[in-house]
C-alpha cells in the first residue's frame, strides 16, 4: 500500500515537474504547457502508453491534466467504433463533459465566494 502512494507521488510529480520546466525553460505560457500537456497524453493513449501508467501509477496519472487527452482519446475510440466518424466528435464530449461541467460549476462559485484581485 505504501509503494503504491510513493509511486503515484512519483509519477505525479515527474508530470509536474515537465510542467513546470515547460514554463521555466522553454519559456512557454500557461495556455501552450496545458495544451501541450493534453496533447502528449492523448498521444501516449493512442499508442497503449497511458493506461499501463495508470494502472501503475493510480491518481499520479489520472490527477494530471494529461489525463484529461487520455480520456478524450478514449471517448473519441468507444464512440468512433459505434457510431464512426460523428461518434469521434461525439464521443470526446460525452466522456469528459462531467469534468468540463464540474470545472464551469466549481470555477464560477468560487468567483461568487472568493474576492478577485487585481
Amino acid at each position: 500500500m505504501l509503494a503504491m502512494f510513493l509511486w503515484s507521488f512519483i509519477i505525479g510529480g515527474a508530470i509536474c515537474v515537465i510542467g513546470q520546466l515547460l514554463f521555466d525553460v522553454a519559456k512557454l505560457t500557461p495556455a501552450h504547457t496545458l495544451s501541450l500537456l493534453v496533447v502528449i497524453g492523448s498521444i501516449l493513449s493512442v499508442f497503449g502508453l497511458y493506461d499501463p501508467l495508470v494502472d501503475f501509477a493510480g491518481a499520479g496519472a489520472t490527477i494530471p491534466i494529461t489525463s484529461f487527452g487520455n480520456s478524450l482519446v478514449h471517448g473519441a475510440m468507444q464512440e468512433a467504433d459505434k457510431h464512426g466518424i460523428v461518434g469521434v466528435l461525439t464521443g470526446m464530449f460525452e466522456v469528459t463533459s462531467s469534468g468540463i461541467s464540474a470545472a464551469i460549476i466549481f470555477g464560477f462559485i468560487g468567483a461568487l465566494i472568493f474576492k478577485p484581485k487585481g
